[in-house]
C-alpha cells in the first residue's frame, strides 16, 4: 500500500493534538503539582485573603474548562481511527460478519440486539469441544442443531438395540 503524505489538518487540530499530549505528559503534572505548592506556600504572606483563594480557583476552572474541550476533541479523532482500522479488519476477514462494519452508527436498541446474538454464540461455543469451530451466529446454530440431530440419533439407536 502506497503511503500518502498526511497534511496534518486544521491549525486547531494540531494545537489540540499537541496540546492534549503535552497536559498528559510528566512534565506538565509536576508543573501543576509545583503551582499548587507555590501558591499554597504564599498563603501565609497573603493571609490566605479571600484574593489568594481566588487565584487558583479561577486559574484552575479556566484550564480545566478548556483543556475539556481540546481533550474531548483529540478523544474523538483516535476513536474515529480505531473505528475504521476496527471496519477494515471485520471487512477484509473471511470469517467475519460485515453487518459489524460501521456498527457505531446503529442505535443502541440494534446494538443490543447485536450484543444478544453473540451473547448467544457464546453460549453455543461453551458446548463445543474446540474454540475453533464456528465463526457465525448461524454457523453456530445450524452445527449446534446438526451435534443435537446426531445425538438423538445416536441415542435413538441406543435405546432400540435394547
Amino acid at each position: 500500500m502506497k503511503t500518502k503524505k498526511q497534511n496534518g489538518g486544521s491549525s486547531f487540530e494540531k494545537f489540540a493534538t499537541k496540546t492534549s499530549k503535552a497536559a498528559g505528559s510528566t512534565t506538565a503534572f509536576i508543573s501543576a503539582f509545583l503551582i499548587v505548592i507555590v501558591w499554597a506556600v504564599s498563603g501565609p504572606f497573603f493571609n490566605y485573603s479571600e484574593t489568594w483563594q481566588l487565584v487558583i480557583n479561577t486559574g484552575t476552572t479556566i484550564i480545566t474548562f478548556l483543556m475539556v474541550f481540546l481533550i474531548q476533541k483529540a478523544q474523538n479523532k483516535d476513536s474515529l481511527a480505531i473505528q475504521l482500522k476496527l471496519n477494515e479488519l471485520v471487512a477484509s476477514s473471511e470469517f467475519s460478519s460485515n453487518s459489524l462494519v460501521d456498527i457505531e452508527s446503529m442505535t443502541e436498541e440494534e446494538m443490543i440486539i447485536v450484543q444478544k446474538y453473540y451473547h448467544r454464540l457464546s453460549e453455543l461455543a461453551k458446548n463445543d469441544e474446540s474454540i475453533k469451530t464456528s465463526h457465525s451466529v448461524a454457523e453456530a446454530d445450524d452445527l449446534h442443531e446438526r451435534k443435537n440431530d446426531s445425538r438423538t440419533k445416536l441415542q435413538h439407536k441406543t435405546k432400540t438395540k435394547k
